[in-house]
């Protein structure tokens, strides 16, 4: 039997890379592993040698003690990689190809796959809809932050590469196909953004720069990010975003009238989620912050696109109500500017392909955008420490030296 490393959760503010044994094709018991799900066969599903796999700020939340991550768990959900075992009833996708893992797991089946909302599938974790690798309370289905991975319903979830040479000299674009940049798409899409439109983006993390990026990709006019780390606003700079750094400035619509003109825009996108702070020099966490200010910044009947993470709960958050997801949101402002809110977890199948497509015909740069940084597995904990102090950087783990 191979062996096989990962990265795996072990207290607040500590990770590891251990031992976790090889995959196989059945969903084995361990730690955060469902128990309904224990032993579920998988003859559908796929062994793949990981080649890339990213840090992902939902991991942070993980990492930071602000769920009840089980110690043990193995993490990271953005896998790209090579297969090199198929199972039984695996008739499309051949050892050899390379490929792009959806981070929801979905079996291509239910309702709600069927309908393309791949992120909420109805078979795959027994106590909600929708499913991720890694992750607590999706089910229990294995990290990718790894050497091997499994990877189950194959033939409906993965994308392959078309040709492995030229995926390899773009895989540092292509990486981001399993989670960010369909991430960061949705939440421009579901914002409302096409040709023409201002956009202010709340989050120059690595979703936030993706959202930006999809957000000039769509034909944006304009696009401002806002944030409370230079560094980070230095790098949405770099790729044309104009800037609001609300550490120094909290008052959000002054610096938007300042840029546009006016002091609200058309469309705006959440990439912060239930961490967030309020704005000004001594401000501390507020996570409602976002989701108000985009509203008042809004204009009236325009749209927000919501990809920030949400949780129902969040044992580190400061008062009783935050702890169990109830945030104070002034709902009826929404409710007066007939603003259209979309949520949820993105649905990667929807938008990987065409993804795919742009990067590799030259019209998205989205490994430039976010400053994809590539690291080793060993490495992984000091790149958790560092991008939780909120560098600039979108950490890439390759796990077996495979990159040039």
């Amino acid at each position: 039997m191979m062996a096989n490393k990962g990265v795996v959760y072990k207290e607040p503010g500590v990770v590891g890379v251990e031992e976790i044994g090889y995959p196989d094709l059945v969903l084995r018991d361990g730690p955060g592993v469902n128990p309904l799900n224990v032993g579920r066969k998988c003859e559908h599903g796929v062994i793949v040698k990981v080649v890339t796999t990213n840090i992902c700020g939902s991991d942070q939340h993980m990492v930071r003690g602000r769920t009840t991550a089980p110690s043990g768990l193995v993490l990271g959900h953005e896998i790209t990689g090579e297969v090199i075992e198929t199972g039984r009833d695996v008739e499309f996708i051949k050892k050899g190809d390379l490929v792009s893992v959806p981070f929801n797991i979905a079996c291509g089946r239910c309702r709600n796959c069927k309908q393309q909302d791949t992120h909420i599938c109805e078979n795959v974790n027994p106590d909600r809809p929708g499913s991720a690798y890694g992750y607590v309370d999706m089910g229990g289905w294995v990290g990718g932050q790894s050497e091997y991975v499994m990877v189950p319903y194959a033939d409906f979830q993965l994308l392959k590469f078309p040709d492995k040479d030229q995926a390899m000299d773009k895989i540092l674009d292509l990486t981001m196909l399993s989670d960010i940049f369909p991430t960061g798409y949705h939440g421009a899409v579901s914002a409302g953004v096409k040709t023409g439109s201002t956009v202010y983006v709340a989050g120059a993390g690595p979703v936030g720069l993706a959202a930006a990026h999809s957000a000039q990709l769509l034909g944006a006019s304009v696009v401002i990010v806002g944030d409370l780390i230079e560094e980070r606003l230095e790098q949405a700079r770099s790729f044309g975003c104009e800037t609001v750094n609300l550490r120094e400035h909290a008052n959000l619509e002054e610096q938007i009238e300042q840029i546009l003109g006016v002091p609200e825009v058309d469309c705006a996108i959440d990439a912060v989620g239930f961490e967030a702070s309020g704005h000004g020099q001594n401000a501390e966490e507020a996570p409602a912050t976002v989701l108000n200010s985009i509203m008042d910044i809004t204009r009236a009947g325009g749209r927000l696109g919501i990809p920030g993470l949400y949780v129902t709960g969040d044992p580190g958050a400061k008062d009783k109500d935050a702890q169990e997801g109830a945030l104070k949101i002034r709902f009826g402002l929404g409710f007066a500017k007939a603003h259209t809110f979309v949520t949820g977890q993105t649905p990667v199948m929807k938008y990987h392909r065409d993804l795919m497509q742009a990067i590799l015909n030259g019209k998205a740069q989205i490994a430039k955008a976010v400053n994809a940084t590539v690291i080793s597995l060993e490495e992984a904990p000091a790149g958790y420490k560092e991008f939780d102090g909120g560098v600039a950087k979108k950490f890439v783990i390759d796990p077996h030296g495979s990159l040039k």
